[in-house]
């Protein structure tokens, strides 16, 4: 007699909540809608998977990207159709940068798809995956499921995901959640396979190459952390005493502590030490470089980047040469090896040592400046922070400053879309609720997003907020039209915000000398049981150096006038 036992079985709404749960996916953001609210039943009754109610499905996407970049892949559910072209900015930022996660959306039960019916939330004309169609140049996969193939299709498209490091779109039917399908079996993925053939000749024309090279720096972006690389980075540094420098889009893939860091790169606008480690090496690796306008200072770099070694995510170039088949940890691994193993060792590129420059102290009294502001953020980061830094005055301040090493910096230079980091902070804090979050945000992005404070609230996150309040779109002043009517916002009642939204034992302070700065981050420091807002006051016109200096480039590159 047979002993075999059929699989157990779930529902599909089971079993993808199942695959979420074994990618330490324990957060699932969004916004209910009719459609979706007997799976949300689902959800809620789960023990693995807890409901994030957002505002609104672009705070839910936002969120789930700050998640991602946290804990690894990141999740969101929103109704057909309204919500999920809601959501689907936040999705194009992802898929931008290179962020994995799902966007689940749930519509109409099957027999409606089939009859054209005239439902809300549709066009009216029976076409329901004009949506779907609208997601495809956004994601890497995406399925519409079905009964009889939903498990595979759930396990292609995370798969996919996460090999890719980019967003995939699930639409769910209604009816199609409850259906029956077999338990997960086995686990999602596995390692990349190196081509080995490949690697040899990689190996062969890495080595040619460091072998007449007179200087050798390492310079490194966001994609080494996307694609879990950041050991064998760091083991090819220190094993080799590399100096190395990031782009900002990649500030602290490794901590700022690590031996050789020059620090931030941005071109010709880099600080010098930085600059002269990246550009006068003979031989430069890039690990994970992708080269755009904001984090080069307009394109100023000074290297070819057809030249060197380049390391991307499957593949890696040696002064032209492709060589696919070649995960990123694994190209890495070669290189190490072939310094440990030069003869005379390496000969480092050189740089200059840390700029002496003298920092004339602030008046304590004096008005607060962009240039104080950040220097005294970065001074009172701590290891343990997670720093999420809004695109504007608040990434061009902070992301020259360098932080301790643990600190971890979250930004979206290359996307840019204003508003993200402060839904991206309530999914960085459930993601990892052991790191304090630091929130830096000007008031023209803050009116974005700024609903999800109550959101952060509701979730028990006690993060500190720096607003910098400079009455308007201060980058766009500086680029073009400074008195212009379109920089102007609305003057909002900034300390009345946090009750409001349903914070009311926030702890709301005001700086806008350096004195009164001091003051709210002490307070900030001994205050960890709730949420501290800081509204700073800075200059129209003030703005931090770095991005004074990429607004001239980008203003001469448009042709305009200031």
């Amino acid at each position: 007699m047979s002993t075999f036992e059929p699989p157990p079985t779930v529902t599909v709404a089971e079993y993808l909540l199942h695959r979420l749960a074994a990618l330490r996916v324990n957060h699932l953001f969004g916004v209910p809608g009719d459609y979706n609210l007997a799976i949300l039943d689902t959800v809620l009754a789960s023990a693995e998977v807890e409901w994030v109610g957002t505002a609104n499905e672009l705070g839910a996407a936002y969120a789930a990207d700050g998640y991602a970049r946290t804990r690894g892949f990141g999740a969101l559910l929103t109704t057909f159709g309204v919500g999920e072209l809601s959501a689907v900015n936040g999705i194009a930022g992802s898929y931008a940068e290179r962020v994995p996660l799902v966007h689940i959306t749930v519509s109409p039960p099957q027999a409606a798809e089939r009859t054209g019916a005239v439902l809300h939330h549709t066009a009216a004309d029976g076409d329901y995956d004009r949506f779907a169609r609208a997601h495809a140049p956004v994601v890497c996969a995406s399925a519409v499921l079905r009964p009889p193939t939903a498990a595979r299709e759930i396990d292609r498209v995370l798969t996919t995901a996460l090999r890719d490091s980019r967003p995939g779109y699930l639409r769910l039917p209604s009816d199609v959640a409850a259906a029956p399908v077999g338990a997960p079996v086995g686990a999602l993925g596995r390692p990349a396979e190196v081509n080995e053939e490949s690697r040899a000749a990689f190996r062969a024309a890495a080595e040619a190459r460091i072998a007449r090279s007179r200087s050798v720096a390492v310079l490194t972006d966001f994609l080494a952390d996307r694609f879990r690389a950041q050991d064998a980075l760091a083991a090819l540094i220190n094993a080799a005493d590399l100096p190395w420098a990031a782009l900002a889009s990649g500030k602290t893939v490794l901590p700022e502590d690590t031996p050789g860091f020059a620090g931030v790169y941005c071109g010709a606008l880099a600080v010098p030490e930085a600059r002269a480690a990246v550009e006068g090496a003979d031989l430069l690796i890039r690990v994970g470089v992708i080269l755009a306008d904001t984090t080069t200072g307009g394109f100023t770099h000074g290297f070819d980047p057809g030249a060197g070694i380049d390391v991307a995510p499957y593949s890696a170039t040696v002064d032209g040469k492709t060589f696919d088949g070649l995960p990123m940890a694994a190209t890495l691994d070669v290189l190490t090896d072939l310094f440990a193993h030069r003869p005379g060792g390496v000969r480092r590129s050189s740089r200059p040592a840390p700029s002496a420059v003298p920092r004339t102290p602030a008046d304590p009294a004096g008005p607060l400046t962009q240039a104080h502001l950040w220097r005294a953020l970065a001074s009172w980061t701590r290891p343990d922070t997670t720093v999420v830094a809004e695109q504007g005055t608040s990434f061009f301040g902070m992301c020259t400053e360098r932080l301790p090493g643990g600190a971890k910096f979250i930004a979206q230079p290359l996307w840019g879309s204003i508003g993200y980091t402060l839904p991206a902070l309530l999914g960085a804090q459930l993601a990892d609720p052991t790191r304090r979050g630091l929130l830096l945000i000007g008031d023209g992005s803050a009116q974005m997003t700024i609903q999800e404070l109550g959101t952060l609230a509701r979730q028990r996150l006690t993060p500190v907020i720096v607003l910098v309040n400079n009455d308007g779109y201060t980058v766009e002043r500086a680029i073009h039209g400074p008195r212009a009517a379109y920089h102007d916002i609305a003057a909002w009642d900034w300390q009345a915000v946090p009750a409001a939204l349903g914070v009311p034992d926030a702890l709301a302070l005001r700086a806008a000398t350096p004195a009164e700065l001091a003051t709210a981050l002490e307070a900030a420091e001994r205050t960890t049981d709730r949420m501290v807002f800081i509204e700073v006051r800075t200059g129209l016109d003030d703005t931090p150096e770095l991005l004074h200096r990429l607004a001239d480039n980008v203003r001469a590159r448009n042709g305009g006038e200031a």
